[in-house]
C-alpha cells in the first residue's frame, strides 16, 4: 500500500466507467475485452473495424504510457514463452467463464447482471484465497 493513489485510481476508474457507459450507450455494446477481441478473431461481419479499432487504443493506450512514463512500466519479470502460455491460459478462461473481469466486473454488474454478479463474486474469492494462500505460505511477503 506504499504506493497507493488515491486521485490517479479514481480518476482511471472514473475513466474506464464512463467509456464502458458511453459504449453502452452509443452503440449498444458490452466493453469486454475478451468478447471484443474474440470477435475480431472470429472475423464477426460488419464488426471488426470498431473492434480493431478499440484493441488499437489499448496498444496506443499502452505506448504513450512507456513513452511518457516509461518508469511505471517495468520490466518483465519471466520470459517471453512463460507469457504466451499464461495469455493462453487467460483466453481459456475467459471463454469458459464467459467474459472477463472488464466485461463482468465493470460492464455486468453495473447492468444488475446475476451472472456477472456471481462471477466478480467468484473472481474476488479466488483472489483473496490466492493472496492468503500464498501469503500463508511465505511466497509473498
Amino acid at each position: 500500500m506504499t504506493d497507493f493513489t488515491p486521485v490517479s485510481s479514481l480518476l482511471g476508474g472514473f475513466l474506464i466507467g464512463a467509456a464502458a457507459a458511453l459504449m453502452l450507450l452509443a452503440n449498444g455494446r458490452i466493453a469486454g475485452i475478451s468478447g471484443i477481441v474474440g470477435g475480431l478473431l472470429r472475423g464477426e461481419r460488419n464488426e471488426t473495424g470498431w473492434r480493431a479499432l478499440f484493441v488499437a487504443g489499448l496498444l496506443a493506450g499502452g505506448l504513450v504510457l512507456q513513452l511518457v512514463a516509461p518508469a511505471s512500466i517495468g520490466p518483465s519479470v519471466v520470459g517471453f514463452p512463460l507469457l504466451i502460455v499464461a495469455g493462453l491460459m487467460v483466453g481459456f478462461g475467459t471463454q469458459l467463464g464467459s467474459g472477463c473481469t472488464s466485461g463482468h466486473g465493470v460492464c455486468g454488474i453495473s447492468r444488475l447482471a446475476p451472472r456477472s454478479l456471481f462471477a466478480t463474486a467468484t473472481f474476488m474469492a479466488a483472489g483473496v484465497l490466492t493472496a492468503t494462500l500464498l501469503r500463508w505460505l511465505g511466497a509473498v511477503s
